[in-house]
């Protein structure tokens, strides 16, 4: 498989490094974090204020896209991008999160996955080859195989189940991707949860197959952090150093330094987005729960050191006013700020690593937040 990645600074105190990731809709700087856009849009944010922000890639569901509106209808009406109007990269999920989110009324076995829709109890089975059939009829740019793992807590032995799945299906994966000959990108997902013996085999069978990168998923599901550092910091040495490195699903500040410390490249998460929604937001000096009656006749800006176009316009008093009355502008002015906050932190965690200055920047930042 072609390698798409290319690393362009390190920083010499630790494992952080800067790359570009190669995709048919533009390059994406890494470190990265990317929203989620499950449905082809990031909720309560419009596409030219997502590019605005920054965002250089935006991940969507291809489960919830299968069901509605349809593959044949995206397809028919000139694929994902063009439905959507995104003109840079997208990657796509493969639904396997849904496997896990949607326990126990699953049923799994090694040809795949049954379950029931949760718009209308429509019997579906999903198959790895299915999964990549899916995502190459949306036509996203990066496409995740099909995986498993088990809630939290688990044992050994379902860690080793959904190592023994994930390895078969990601195979089987490969297989279809090469058979349908895509100039795309597929990414593996290890397994294992904690225990590092399983995860250290996932990380070896998958590593066999030449992915275009390579995800850790299963975990931020209720781990002890220092049981996630350390898979980590073991997974480092055996996770090819010339592919990305995607940490599925984590969203908070400090455990995403603390990752790409340890050399992961790519992130995603709803929490800026959904916290925006609900009110809390994410500042220099912590986090602010616009919804408190102390901000309600406040003139300053969420954040006098944000340059969001929320944070140059509008005060906090506003802001509560907008969220106490339930409107609409309060999701899209919150989720702006959020957003804007993330991205900016990650452009200047991208800098920081390519002056070598990662430790000296991570430092600050946890002082803070």
């Amino acid at each position: 498989m072609r390698n798409f990645f290319t690393i362009t600074a390190r920083d010499s105190s630790c494992q952080a490094r800067t790359g570009l990731l190669e995709t048919g809709h533009g390059l994406v700087e890494t470190p990265v974090f990317i929203p989620v856009a499950s449905q082809g849009t990031v909720k309560a944010l419009p596409h030219n204020l997502l590019q605005e922000i920054g965002a250089q890639i935006i991940l969507v569901n291809s489960y919830h896209l299968s069901l509605r509106p349809g593959v044949e209808i995206i397809r028919q009406l000139g694929g994902l991008h063009k439905f959507i109007s995104w003109p840079s990269a997208i990657l796509s999920d493969s639904g396997g999160f849904q496997v896990y989110s949607l326990s126990p009324l699953v049923k799994i076995n090694q040809e795949g996955v049954s379950f029931s829709s949760h718009l209308d109890g429509t019997k579906i089975f999903l198959t790895p080859e299915e999964a990549v059939r899916i995502q190459a009829g949306l036509g996203t740019d990066i496409m995740m195989c099909l995986d498993y793992f088990p809630s939290y807590p688990y044992t050994e032995n379902q860690a080793e189940q959904s190592v023994r799945l994930t390895s078969l299906w990601a195979r089987r994966s490969r297989e279809e991707f090469d058979r349908l000959g895509l100039m795309s990108q597929l990414w593996g997902i290890t397994q294992g949860g904690v225990f590092w013996p399983q995860r250290e085999k996932s990380i070896e069978e998958l590593v066999k197959l030449n992915f275009n990168g390579y995800a850790l998923g299963g975990l931020g599901i209720g781990e002890p952090k220092s049981q996630l550092y350390e898979i980590l910091d073991r997974a480092n040495s055996l996770l090819p150093a010339d592919r990305p490195r995607y940490l599925m699903g984590m969203g908070y500040i400090e455990d995403m330094l603390e990752a790409i410390e340890r050399g992961i490249d790519v992130f995603d998460c709803v929490l800026p987005t959904r916290n925006a929604r609900n009110g809390t937001l994410f500042t220099s000096q912590g986090r602010l729960s616009i919804k408190n009656k102390k901000y309600e006749a406040d003139p300053a800006p969420i954040d006098e050191n944000c340059h969001c176009y929320t944070c140059r316009n509008f005060s906090r008093a506003y802001l509560r006013h907008l969220y106490e009355r339930g409107e609409i502008a309060s999701a899209i002015l919150n989720t702006i700020h959020n957003l804007y906050y993330y991205l900016d932190i990650f452009k200047k965690i991208r800098q920081a690593i390519q002056s070598n200055s990662f430790q000296p920047f991570k430092k600050k930042i946890l002082k803070k937040i």
